[in-house]
């Protein structure tokens, strides 16, 4: 992978403490909560080496997603309406639902697979896969491929 550009979908909790604190300085910078990088890495708490090292490196994924297409893949109970509460999210996000895909359940659990459109309109889409995740009889959502 030396010399090209690959990018990861990479839960929250799972990224070192640096570098949410480089995402922090950078929101701070665009709202013009504070007149300097200098002050930004003070108030997080960051070297101004480690800012520059990593700011170009990462963004929260809402950020990057706008005009893009998603592929979603789901693993959820064979409850009734289960399916109806899932695309219902997608919906009240603002998302465009392109492709939806339920295999038949097996031993009770279904796989969902669905392809979104993100719209200058969508809500949070990191938000919105939490918000499906919630969904009691919903086991785990993944982000599969981005175009």
């Amino acid at each position: 992978m030396e010399g090209t550009t690959a990018y990861f979908v990479v839960k929250k909790r799972a990224l070192p403490e640096v570098l949410l604190k480089v995402v922090e300085v950078n929101r701070l910078l665009e709202t013009q909560k504070v007149s300097s990088v200098q002050e930004a890495v003070e108030r997080v708490g960051i070297s101004r080496s480690s800012y520059y090292k990593y700011k170009e490196d990462i963004f929260p994924f809402h950020d990057s997603a706008q005009g893009t297409t998603l592929t979603l893949s789901c693993r959820m109970d064979d409850e009734p309406g289960l399916l109806s509460d899932v695309l219902k999210v997608v919906a009240d996000f603002g998302a465009n639902i392109l492709t939806i895909h339920q295999t038949i359940p097996i031993n009770g659990i279904a796989s969902l697979s669905l392809s979104i459109q993100i719209l200058d309109t969508t809500g949070d889409v990191s938000e919105m896969v939490t918000e499906m995740e919630k969904r009691s009889g919903v086991h785990n959502v993944k982000v599969l491929g981005r175009e």
